[in-house]
């Protein structure tokens, strides 16, 4: 077999082969998901945000969201997925260094381009993997260090590639302050006109802008991190769906239930049953 699941029928750790396992229609995983491009190229597309790609090249995506690869062109690839009752991110982060960098943050595209002797290390690694998983005396341990291996790899991969384009793209100060005031007022200020009278500029000068520096305007900035803390919370802590739709600032938890399920196709609590609630969750009590 190459995957492992839980008590519950949830795959706790697998690996698929693009020969066995299509990405050309929308699918929304349960597990944490890397994607190693070995070759070909496509469009990816993770909820609201999309990018065109070629290989060698991993892409990445957090639990349930909706993800697919478009017009794709001698596309082969393998895919890596953990569930976090498997692996907790949030509790080995010093050790892989992920969350937030390949994982569950708005503002960097979810890939990191890899040379050809990356790739080819990369690629042994993750066959290794797949020995002790398809293995007939499989270690759970073995797996796990595997797996934090591999995603040590992965976020070593991503802050290289980050410094390599501070050096050939300029920071735009503006833009900057607009992360910033969209972390310190996402709770409060919904609307981009909010955001362009305190940074001073035009609502029109705040969408060129942001669209080529993110990559998304302003109002999917906005939209993506409401839905990202309501992830956080329902992930990470064990307040009911009314306590976290009033810590948010939702008029109730019905109209909450229906904005998350409007930009990601399920219900928190469907989101909740199918990812869990991270160990962290008991452990901060």
């Amino acid at each position: 077999m190459n995957s492992i699941f839980g008590e519950k029928g949830e795959c706790l750790i697998g690996i698929e082969k693009s020969e066995n396992y299509s990405l050309d229609l929308p699918i929304q995983l349960s597990e944490y998901t890397l994607i190693l491009i070995h070759s070909g190229e496509g469009i990816y597309h993770a909820d609201f945000a999309s990018f065109q790609f070629s290989g060698p090249i991993i892409l990445f995506s957090t639990p349930l969201q909706t993800i697919f690869i478009e017009q794709q062109k001698n596309l082969e690839y393998t895919l890596l997925k953990f569930h976090g009752d498997f692996y907790c991110i949030e509790i080995h982060r010093e050790e892989v260094a992920c969350n937030g960098l390949l994982f569950n943050n708005i503002y960097l595209e979810p890939s990191v381009m890899l040379s050809q002797q990356q790739h080819d290390d990369f690629h042994q690694l993750l066959n290794r993997l797949e020995e002790e998983l398809t293995g007939s005396d499989s270690s759970e341990m073995v797996l796990k260090s595997y797996l934090q291996v591999v995603l040590a790899k992965c976020s070593t991969f991503k802050l290289k590639s980050l410094e390599k384009e501070a050096v050939t793209i300029s920071k735009d100060e503006k833009m900057e302050q607009f992360r910033q005031l969209l972390d310190e007022k996402y709770l409060t200020l919904h609307k981009p006109n909010d955001y362009a009278a305190l940074l001073a500029i035009s609502p029109n000068t705040l969408t060129k802008k942001t669209i080529k520096y993110f990559g998304k305007t302003p109002s999917q900035l906005i939209q993506d991190r409401l839905i990202l803390e309501a992830k956080k919370m329902l992930h990470l802590t064990t307040l009911s769906i009314k306590e976290i739709a009033y810590q948010l600032q939702f008029n109730d938890e019905y109209y909450f239930s229906r904005f998350f399920k409007k930009y990601t196709q399920i219900s928190p609590q469907a989101f909740r049953n199918k990812g869990g609630i991270s160990q962290i969750a008991y452990l901060s009590k």
